[in-house]
């Protein structure tokens, strides 16, 4: 895994001797409030921004070509002891990964959200369901949009 191709950019991190995440920014949403915040994104809710922290604020490089981006982020303030619940408090449960719940034993969200538009190191998005300042994990290309950028390996 030590190989670097050309035009590739590696910045100094901790060798990982566990799961333990990295979160490469933040996230500003008008939410304060897990009663207050949507159950899931819609793509015509409010405009929130995306914050990337230095040293990644590069990586963004090309992420304006698309419509939508997938965003990964850490639910910092979920609980992570339940593995039945019982969603709406209605007489039904539910095992927790039958659910879209925050509430997980690593509660990590994801959402495809519409990329408005970059500026720098900040992403304006709709369709986040998520308190303001959720440590973001990850951004990708939404899968139905992307295109590999590298030739398919070869088979063996």
């Amino acid at each position: 895994m030590s190989d670097i191709r050309p035009h590739e950019i590696m910045v100094p991190t901790s060798a990982p001797d566990d799961a333990r995440l990295h979160f490469i920014g933040r996230i500003l949403t008008p939410w304060t409030d897990r009663k207050e915040c949507p159950r899931q994104g819609k793509q015509d809710g409010p405009e929130c921004h995306i914050e990337i922290f230095e040293p990644w604020v590069p990586a963004l490089k090309g992420i304006e070509e698309f419509d939508q981006i997938e965003v990964l982020y850490w639910l910092n303030q979920a609980r992570r002891d339940l593995v039945v619940q019982n969603p709406g408090h209605s007489n039904r449960t539910f095992g927790t990964f039958a659910l879209r719940s925050p509430v997980r034993p690593n509660p990590i969200g994801t959402v495809a959200a519409k990329l408005i538009s970059v500026d720098g190191a900040t992403l304006v998005v709709r369709g986040l369901d998520c308190l303001n300042g959720t440590p973001l994990i990850d951004l990708k290309p939404d899968r139905c949009s992307f295109t590999p950028k590298a030739p398919p390996k070869p088979s063996s």
